[in-house]
């Protein structure tokens, strides 16, 4: 079993404590890294400049498909030389309840392995992603 660890501060400042006034922007910190400022959606009054943790859920859902993608492939003797994705996650309201109901990855991979193989690959990262088996989000793959 592994654990994974983040530290996350945030602290009101001089600001106001009210749901208008409050700043939204928090730390964290990933390993022995700086911290990085992400806050929250636009939406609920976060700063649009900052990553909000929808989009952390998008991002480690297209980075462990990329990782098991590129794992697969250098077991399969595929070369591969660049891989991009274009991803997005839709926050949906089902029955009152706000959730992200789907994602769709776009991944763009220059390799040279043909269609089928890439396919293949592809499928095989998809089951192999431990996140998007870890959670209830609909994930989809679109290569492109």
């Amino acid at each position: 079993m592994a654990e994974h660890h983040i530290a996350l501060n945030w602290e009101r400042g001089e600001a106001p404590f009210t749901y208008e006034g409050y700043s939204r922007n928090h730390a964290i910190r990933f390993k022995n890294e700086p911290p990085v400022i992400f806050s929250t959606a636009v939406t609920y009054k976060g700063d649009p400049s900052k990553g909000d943790p929808e989009d952390l859920l998008v991002a480690a859902l297209s980075s462990c498909h990329m990782l098991s993608f590129l794992a697969i492939a250098c077991k399969k003797k595929v070369t591969v030389d660049s891989y991009q994705d274009d991803a997005v996650g839709f926050l949906e309201n089902e029955g009152g309840k706000l959730w992200m109901t789907r994602a769709v990855l776009r991944p763009l991979v220059k390799c040279d392995a043909d269609a089928a193989l890439l396919a293949e690959i592809h499928h095989l990262a998809h089951q192999a992603c431990f996140i998007a088996n870890s959670v209830k989000t609909v994930v989809t793959v679109e290569p492109r």
